[in-house]
């Protein structure tokens, strides 16, 4: 007969919000190249800021996951990891700034330039 240990809640949230941010960041670049392919006009006009939009959701949702998995109950404290919860949130801020700045040059430099 097997034991099965109480798993704490918290542990996978650190991680969780260290992968989103850079997994949307790169889907936001792929895409919008492979969108871009396909066809620039869209891209400009309502695409590339929607996109941006949802991949800032995307870093935002980790931002708002990170904090809660610093703030664990006393017994799992110790297996909770808040530095990597903290990392976490710096790289969805940073992820966050630079899919932000990709998106506004979707909105300033002309899609069909090239």
């Amino acid at each position: 007969m097997a034991v099965s240990l109480p798993r704490p809640r918290g542990q996978a949230r650190p991680w969780l919000s260290l992968l989103v941010p850079p997994a949307a960041w790169l889907v936001f670049e792929y895409g919008l190249a492979a969108a871009l392919r396909a066809g620039c006009a869209t891209v400009g006009l309502w695409l590339g800021p929607a996109w941006g939009l949802g991949s800032l959701v995307a870093c935002g949702g980790a931002a708002v996951l990170a904090p809660r998995a610093v703030r664990v109950e006393p017994p799992y404290a110790p297996t909770s990891r808040p530095w990597l919860a903290r990392i976490a949130l710096l790289g969805a801020g940073v992820f966050g700034l630079a899919i932000a700045l990709q998106t506004l040059a979707t909105l300033i430099v002309p899609s069909c330039a090239r």
